[in-house]
């Protein structure tokens, strides 16, 4: 047996132990690792036992929020953010596209899909019931983000200008694997800029992996993500009023550090793709997007519903010529926003915009109560991860992830760092408060309430 299938059946039992008798968050954690990991479909797969690992870790997931479900719904109320309201009516929405879905069949098995994803969603929340908890699910995001990068440097460059063949389990190509990555170079960020010495070491150890892995990909979305999310984090490190002394200066330090990396790691082709964004009218540069965009709105003058999973795709060459769809029979949209509107209509897109701004103002309130409190790093931890999900909502705005996993895990991180850190503050601890299966939770209530909005 390999060291890594071995050392990926020590890390399934001991999330699995750690789960029962620590803290049920562990249950996610695993989850994370194991999306990431996806052994089914990684060389050594052949070494370990032919099990369903995902299906596995959101089983325990149920079973610890089902025998702890009284004491952390006390902390983690569903009701007290209106993010979840609009996932459920998203799953609603897919649903009830199947009546009138140009490809019922696909538009059923992606709908189901989609509700798996929504409760593992609506499960973490409640399991994820403290500060420290919330770092372990970031970390566990970002081990498996360098696990990427990691799998992409060995493999490099193997179709053109790019790296091909590398995909998640939620079957995104290689433009989606990158946006997965994209939050990481934020959130790392973060960490070494809070963190102490063996967290920075250990933060640009992580980058160089990560940083690699999205050159290989070479994907103009995620570069887009990249800086909009680091650059505008950076400009809160540089000129926030917020900082504390030192702050600035290890801010420029990691800021050389980052850009003498980026140089040692970028190329020529990476350069030569990038380059193309600078002159939208050039071959390659992927302009013709917008035409696929614009082309919604005539699907939508005869689907006024939307179309469904696919519809789009299968519908394309009515509204598209051959010479437009690039020679291809079937055309995606590639944008989260024209998907949304194609897949669920008007109304879909709506509510995941209105999902958005209820996220916003749960943070925007948590970081002035934060700020109140003086509690400054939770104040950046926040922007931090309010940061990530800009980065990936950039990115996606030039391919399809409306149904991405990673983006829902962005959603999840800022929702529970609103929770932890404004609805119930005074359930953030240094470890999870939340016991596993075999013992018994420690309960803290918090002081605002979960009625709190």
């Amino acid at each position: 047996m390999s060291k890594i299938a071995l050392l990926f059946l020590l890390v399934f039992a001991g999330g699995i132990i750690a789960a029962l008798f620590y803290s049920g968050s562990a249950a996610f954690v695993l989850y994370q690792l194991v999306y990431f990991l996806n052994p089914d479909d990684r060389w050594w797969s052949a070494q370990i036992p032919g099990l369903s690992y995902s299906f596995i870790a959101s089983v325990l997931m149920l079973v610890v929020l089902g025998v702890n479900y009284k004491d952390l719904s006390t902390k983690s109320s569903w009701s007290s953010q209106a993010f979840f309201k609009y996932l459920a009516l998203l799953v609603l929405f897919f649903y009830v596209a199947k009546l009138w879905a140009i490809a019922p069949a696909l538009h059923d098995k992606f709908s189901f899909i989609y509700l798996k994803l929504a409760i593992i969603i609506f499960v973490a929340y409640k399991l994820i019931d403290s500060e420290a908890a919330l770092k372990a699910s970031s970390w566990a995001y970002l081990i498996g983000c360098t696990y990427v990068g990691y799998l992409a440097t060995s493999i490099g460059r193997n179709s053109g200008d790019r790296l091909d063949g590398l995909a998640l389990p939620d079957g995104s190509d290689v433009n989606g694997v990158a946006a997965a990555l994209v939050p990481a170079g934020v959130l790392l960020l973060y960490y070494a800029w809070m963190g102490n010495k063996k967290t920075r070491l250990i933060c640009f150890l992580f980058g160089a992996f990560v940083a690699n892995g999205l050159v290989l990909f070479n994907s103009r979305g995620a570069f887009l993500g990249v800086v909009a999310s680091c650059g505008l984090f950076l400009f809160y490190m540089m000129f926030s009023k917020y900082r504390q002394k030192g702050q600035r200066g290890l801010a420029i330090f990691i800021i050389f550090v980052g850009i003498s990396g980026a140089v040692y790691v970028t190329d020529d082709l990476f350069w030569q793709r990038m380059s193309t964004l600078e002159n939208p009218s050039e071959p390659g540069s992927g302009s013709h997007r917008v035409l696929f965009w614009v082309t919604t709105f005539d699907m939508l003058e005869d689907h006024p519903l939307g179309m469904g999973v696919y519809g789009y795709n299968m519908l394309s060459p009515l509204y598209l010529t051959r010479e437009e769809r690039e020679g291809v029979e079937y055309k995606t949209v590639h944008s989260i926003w024209f998907q949304a509107l194609s897949e669920v209509g008007w109304h879909g897109l709506i509510v995941f915009l209105l999902m958005l701004l209820s996220l916003y103002r749960g943070s925007k309130k948590a970081k002035k109560f934060v700020l109140a409190e003086r509690q400054y790093q939770r104040y950046f931890h926040l922007l931090a991860l309010e940061c990530a999900l800009i980065g990936y909502l950039v990115t996606s705005t030039f391919i399809n992830q409306f149904r991405a996993e990673v983006l829902y895990w962005m959603l999840l991180f800022l929702a529970i760092g609103v929770k932890v850190y404004y609805l119930s503050p005074s359930s953030v601890s240094d470890r999870s408060t939340t016991g596993g299966v075999c013992g018994p939770p420690k309960v803290s209530v918090g002081s605002r309430g979960q009625g709190s909005k």
